[in-house]
């Protein structure tokens, strides 16, 4: 995981707004789709200071104990913004609108604190063929100084037409089929969850309030309507984040967390969560909460 070194860099003077990029990205342009190419450019702002009010209000939301060091999840949601920055670039292939986050792996090389300054960076890598469309990634670095602290990986799909004559690998799964029909998880977790969470209609513009992914299908049943959803739904990133706090107690100073979005949390709503060891690592899951379904699914190493 991480930026490549042999692309240009676009340096910006601070950190762009989510809502103002997604107001570019959904104006009509034309994109050159699945055959085109990524941008060749690293994305990075420098000598960041982390806005520690902020990370305590973000900390509320997702039901972290409030510390001085920060989680991986935290510097995902600093660095997401450079993310929405190139996709609603001119010159990115796919329409942002209709790229599903399916899933997101992250290293946390070290201890990050609050108080430490960041250099954050992020680049598009790997377009592909994928069974039910087209597949890519975006990547993120933050580093202290010289020192490479915090790296993630975003793989996004776009559903609909694939590279022109790209073969899909023969590894390349629906990441909503990966666990079968039934969706239950290659690691073995109990089938009624250990904890529920009760989740409000209004989780989706608290998180967008301390995160500033606006993304209109999180904000209000409306505006989820108009994208094809029932009701709002909750950020996954939020599902992730609420997972790794419900771990705080058990997860090693450094580690490495991948997760799968399998089925979007409608608000409100309650759903459970389960956890178990599996050797060095935990695996984990947040499904509806008879334990029927899966909305994520993780681990951490």
């Amino acid at each position: 995981m991480g930026s490549e070194d042999d692309v240009d860099v676009e340096l910006l003077g601070s950190l762009p707004g989510v809502g103002g990029e997604i107001a570019r990205a959904l104006v009509p342009t034309r994109r050159s789709g699945p055959d085109g190419t990524l941008p060749q450019r690293r994305v990075m702002v420098t000598d960041l200071e982390q806005d520690a009010e902020r990370f305590a209000a973000y900390s509320r939301v997702c039901g972290f104990t409030l510390r001085d060091e920060v989680p991986p999840t935290w510097l995902h949601v600093l660095t997401f913004p450079l993310q929405v920055h190139l996709m609603a670039s001119p010159d990115f292939p796919l329409g942002l609108a209709g790229l599903v986050h399916v899933s997101n792996e992250m290293r946390l090389h070290r201890p990050v604190a609050i108080g430490e300054r960041l250099t954050l960076s992020s680049s598009a890598a790997d377009l592909r063929a994928h069974r039910s469309g087209t597949q890519l990634d975006l990547l993120g670095e933050a580093r202290v100084g010289d020192e490479v602290v915090w790296t993630g990986r975003s793989t996004y799909l776009a559903r609909g037409r694939k590279p022109t004559g790209a073969e899909v690998p023969d590894d390349v799964q629906n990441p909503y089929e990966k666990a079968g029909e039934s969706g239950k998880t290659p690691t073995k977790i109990g089938e009624v969850p250990s904890a529920l969470w009760r989740l409000s209609g209004g989780l989706g513009r608290e998180y967008a309030g301390v995160s500033g992914d606006v993304n209109p299908i999180h904000l209000s049943p409306l505006t989820a309507k108009a994208f094809g959803f029932p009701r709002t739904i909750a950020h996954g990133m939020w599902v992730h984040a609420r997972a790794l706090a419900a771990l705080e107690g058990r997860l090693p100073s450094a580690y490495e967390v991948s997760v799968e979005f399998r089925k979007p949390v409608l608000l409100p709503s309650t759903v459970g969560f389960s956890s178990v060891r599996d050797g060095d690592d935990l695996a984990f899951r947040v499904t509806t909460k008879d334990g029927g379904k899966v909305h994520l699914a993780g681990t951490v190493a």
